[in-house]
Parts: structure tokens; sequence; C-alpha cells
């Protein structure tokens, strides 16, 4: 069945049935023109995020309880790269009126399940048809007793970023590298496939990748396809500055020391890179340091913090389940990186671009 077969009301009953609200907060939710929400007396944060076919994601490659649920967490990373905690989700959809329901009823599946890893509600949105591409967008709101922006950083404060930076694009050079044949196979079973896919996916790559290791590889594809936003509940009270790492390490924190009016020093020996990364990106002949620092969509959080506060001894201890690295400090104006042999190089705004660069 096809969404002509279907119709716009039939679609927006579906989603007002999965999607029910259940808070205090909101008065009014699906179903009207508008939301109605009772601010909670928390700065209230805002955020948005398009998706369109052929720029973000290409449908032979992710399936779509994928993408719903990369939707989701991409717009929660930006909230809770400002400091805040995620509440309530806007959905837009254009599809072409010829997309099977079924693919929408997984797309559905993929949003209410990182909903709920979240704990998120969705409130309203809108659909449209399209004539070719898909296009999704979602609007984020949050709120935060203190927000964090990205101006907050100063001479003397130590860089820090949580989890391996890398992984996603190493997934998706991998994903690049299916055959013809193979993204004809996934584009024919995908519509069976939820979060299990990427086994599937791996199982149908050529010959060249067969040889890698499962287990290695599995972590990359679900990095760059079902990427889990880091909440920074556990050393948020110390930051003082902060940016999620949606486009490449050394342009966000390029964008984060033009907002701060700073420069910054990096040490490449610091730069945490998964072994599984270093090995994958090495037996496809790619350079696991530039998928590090210009690979993008790694969602992981770049934050700064004065050198007198207690991150280091809670490093120590450990910051919950998030790794945590002490990768360079920012100094008043040159951007720099250091190798291992202590020679530096100035780094430059290097990372994906709309208009400039094609993923």
């Amino acid at each position: 069945m096809k969404l002509s077969d279907v119709g716009e009301l039939s679609l927006l009953k579906t989603i007002r049935r999965k999607f029910a609200v259940k808070s205090k907060y909101v008065i009014v939710s699906i179903g009207d023109d508008t939301a109605v929400i009772k601010p909670s007396g928390r700065n209230l944060l805002a955020t948005t995020d398009m998706m369109v076919e052929g720029i973000h994601f290409d449908l032979n490659l992710i399936t779509p309880y994928q993408l719903g649920f990369k939707l989701v967490s991409v717009n929660v990373s930006d909230i809770y790269a400002m400091g805040g905690r995620p509440q309530y989700l806007l959905l837009d959809i254009a599809m072409n009126r010829n997309t099977e329901k079924s693919f929408v009823d997984i797309f559905f599946d993929g949003i209410h399940d990182a909903m709920k890893l979240y704990g998120v509600s969705l409130i309203g949105g809108d659909i449209s048809s399209s004539r070719k591409d898909m296009v999704i967008a979602a609007t984020l709101i949050g709120d935060a007793k203190k927000h964090i922006k990205r101006s907050g950083a100063k001479p003397g404060d130590r860089i820090y970023v949580t989890g391996n930076l890398g992984d996603s694009a190493c997934g998706l050079e991998i994903l690049k590298r299916l055959t013809p044949e193979s993204k004809q196979t996934v584009k024919s079973e995908k519509l069976k496939m939820k979060n299990e896919t990427i086994k599937n996916l791996f199982l149908t790559l050529n010959s060249q990748l067969l040889t890698l290791n499962w287990s290695m590889v599995k972590p990359l594809l679900r990095r760059h396809l079902m990427p889990e936003a880091r909440n920074p509940e556990k050393f948020i009270r110390y930051a003082t500055s902060m940016i999620d790492l949606s486009d490449g390490l050394f342009i966000d924190l390029s964008r984060l020391c033009d907002e701060s009016r700073v420069g910054a020093k990096i040490f490449m020996e610091r730069i945490p890179v998964s072994s599984r990364m270093r090995t994958t990106s090495s037996m496809l002949g790619l350079d696991a340091m530039k998928l590090a620092c210009s690979g993008g969509e790694d969602y992981e959080l770049l934050f700064t913090a004065s050198p007198t506060s207690p991150i280091p001894s809670l490093l120590r201890r450990g910051l919950g389940e998030i790794k945590t690295t002490h990768i360079g400090d920012i100094v008043k104006s040159v951007r720099k990186i250091i190798d291992k042999n202590g020679r530096e190089k100035k780094f430059s705004a290097s990372g994906y671009q709309h208009f400039e660069n094609q993923r």
C-alpha cells in the first residue's frame, strides 16, 4: 500500500495514535493549529535540523528505521550541547506519494524508539508530498537551568571531547563501498529491516571487505547509521563552553574559537581514535587521523573547562559510561596541532560545509 492509497488524514491519525503525549506541561498537542506548552520555569531551548535525500542520506545505504532514529538523535545532540534537556519534538515530512506505507511505519518506529531513549514527546508538525526526493526535518524544544554557549572559552581552559572520533566517517566509507549489485539487494530488502539491518548490510558488502571482522565493523556502521547523542549531565556544571561535533573536529572547534575569540592548541596523539577505526581505515587505504579530524557526523561533545575544575579527578574515576579525553588547551589566538615529536602546524576549519562539499 502506498501513501497515495492511505491519504494525509489517515496518516495523521496514525501519528496521533502512535505518538500520544502524556505530560502535564503539554496543554494541547497534535490536533490543533499549534501545540500549547506550559513552561516549567527554566530557560527554553529550541533547535531544528533538516535532512534531505541525496545530501544527508542515501536510501540505498540506510533503512527507514535508522533514518528516523538518526533524525531525533542529531537534534537531541544540539540540545545536549547547550547543556539542556530535550523535551518536545515537531516533525516535518515530505515524501513521494508512491512511498510504501510500510516504509513510513518503520520510519516512525525509529523515531518512536529514539524518542523513548531520550524521553521526548511528539507534539506536532507537518506532512507534505514531494515530487521526487524525501525531505525530513525536526524541531526540538528543550530546557536548561543554565545554558552553555560556544562563547565561554578562555585562555588556559582545557579542551575535552567525548567518545572516539572518526567512527562515523569510517562507517560511511564502508557503506559507500557497496557494489551496485549489493545496493540493489539492500534496496529490495530494506523494508523488512529495523535496527538489525547493519549486519545485513555488512553481509552484502563487496569481497574486499568480507575479510573484516564483524565485531570490529559493526560499531563503526552503527555510529554512522544510528548515533546516540551524548548526555553531558556528569560534567555540565564545569563546562565553560560546548559544541557538538557534527561537521568535524577542526571545523567545529574553529566555530567555538570564533565565538569565544580565542585560539586552540591540540595534541594529535591525544585525539581519541578507536583501534577498530584505525585498523579498518588502514585496510581501506584511508588516513585515520583525517577521518577523526575532518570526517564529521560524530555527534560527540567538545567542551572546555577551567584547569582548576575537578574534571581531571572525575576522569580518573570515570564520567559514567562516557569516555572523555583532554585533547588540548585554549590559547589566546593561534590555532595549531602538535604531533608526537613536538612539531607544530596550523589547522584550518576543515570539515563538511553545505554548498562546498558532498558527503
